[in-house]
């Protein structure tokens, strides 16, 4: 192992220019973006299996796998991300990624909003109102809203890690803007979006006739807010543009069929379909399996579960997903951020699994008018710590803020009237352009 010493120099040195060993693909555009997919890999994947393998390092770390050629010349990542490894010449890879929680729910919560956790890194860390927003929560108040449409979706399910894991909430911000939230399997036949069902025998005339009702009944007695998310919520019941987005049934079978029939897959379609019909920011959540509770936090048999379980459907679905919006004339538009909340151990330990390791990981992006075929900062020979250009989850908040045409260093008040600044990071604008 590098010793930390060696790590806390590397961050002294800031960001020293993104690294490009080969030449990348110029972004199409730097013009704001319309809209963001954040998929978020819970669990924690292995860097070192999957975007920035150290083939000439010692077994116990490099592990068995092998780098396969990309697209892109000189560019190498693991053989089990042949999709992505076709398309690697629309994709940037943030190497060099870091922060300081080693729990899951600390490390959730700094990823997702871009923040440390102000409680330190509990492992069993709960949702608080108190707490600064997630970034889609964040977007949602920033933003203009669309009618008939939600700023911000999430899906296809909460998470939870014996408690709802942190981060996925609206926070100081109030319930105003949380996430619109899916719950349900988008793979499944019966696919339903329970808030937007009417009880039998309910028509969208009685709804009307209702609201109607109630609105002479309450009068101006209503709070503001209160009335707010009554007309914020009904506004969503009636819209035909999200009832058109959540058909997946009416999607080309051919198309479904290249995203995965899994949930996973059919998540990133339904996320693809929330963006075309102007959702401006979906989260979307990879926890499960086929059903079944199996994340990417392999402390013990690491290698059967990412061949059998996790990467496949997670490379071709997002291979799909990059395709599908570039074949739309949406990629430009619309930025692609994947990642975890941390990576796993440089050695493999004992149970030939690999423990957490928020020191050093990464994130790929595609779309948004990223620099294709990139590569941005570089790990240690063993993938330990950065050894140039680390980046934090505030630098990447700043950035997908920036790139929604927001300043990162604007402010608003929190619960206590206290300053809070959108974004505690700098915005890398050297990924663009």
């Amino acid at each position: 192992m590098i010793p930390r010493r060696r790590f806390l120099e590397s961050l002294a040195l800031g960001a020293a220019g993104a690294v490009r060993p080969f030449e990348a693909r110029a972004g199409r555009s730097t013009s704001p973006i319309r809209a963001c997919i954040f998929i978020f890999y819970y669990g924690g994947p292995s860097h070192l299996d999957l975007w920035d393998m150290k083939p000439s390092a010692p077994a116990e770390i490099r592990g068995p796998l092998k780098p396969i050629s990309t697209r892109v010349p000189g560019l190498s990542i693991s053989e089990l991300l042949p999709e992505s490894a076709r398309i690697a010449d629309r994709l940037a890879i943030i190497r060099g990624l870091h922060h300081p929680m080693t729990n899951h729910n600390a490390a959730a919560f700094a990823a997702l909003s871009g923040r440390n956790p102000a409680k330190g890194d509990l492992e069993l860390l709960a949702d608080d109102r108190n707490d600064p927003p997630c970034l889609g929560s964040l977007l949602s108040r920033q933003l203009p809203t669309t009618p008939g449409l939600p700023t911000f979706a999430a899906l296809p399910h909460v998470m939870y890690n014996l408690v709802r894991l942190p981060g996925q909430s609206a926070g100081f911000l109030g319930a105003r803007h949380e996430p619109f939230q899916f719950d349900s399997d988008p793979s499944r036949s019966d696919f339903r979006v329970e808030g937007l069902e009417l009880p039998e025998n309910v028509t969208l005339a009685r709804l009307e006739d209702r609201r109607r009702l109630l609105d002479h009944v309450d009068g101006e007695s209503s709070e503001g807010d209160l009335r707010r998310r009554r007309v914020q919520a009904l506004d969503l019941v009636y819209s035909p543009l999200l009832r058109r987005a959540i058909a997946l049934h009416r999607e080309d079978p051919r198309i479904r069929a290249r995203y995965g029939e899994n949930k996973h897959g059919q998540s990133l379609l339904l996320a693809r379909r929330l963006v075309e019909a102007g959702v401006r920011y979906v989260a979307v959540y990879d926890h499960q399996v086929n059903g079944q509770l199996v994340n990417w936090d392999a402390h013990s048999d690491i290698y059967p579960r990412l061949r059998n379980d996790l990467v496949p459907p997670a490379d071709r679905a997002f291979a799909a997903l990059v395709e599908d919006l570039e074949a739309r004339g949406l990629l430009d538009s619309t930025l692609v951020v994947a990642l975890g909340e941390f990576g796993r151990t440089p050695k493999i330990n004992p149970s030939a699994g690999r423990d957490h390791w928020p020191y050093c990981f990464n994130a790929v992006l595609a779309g948004g008018g990223i620099r294709g075929g990139s590569v941005h900062g570089a790990s240690d020979k063993v993938g330990a710590y950065p050894d140039r250009d680390p980046t934090t989850p505030a630098d990447l908040a700043a950035t997908v803020l920036h790139r929604f045409g927001l300043d990162p260093e604007s402010e608003l008040t929190d619960l206590s009237d206290r300053p809070y600044r959108l974004a505690e990071g700098r915005p890398r604008v050297d990924w663009f352009g």
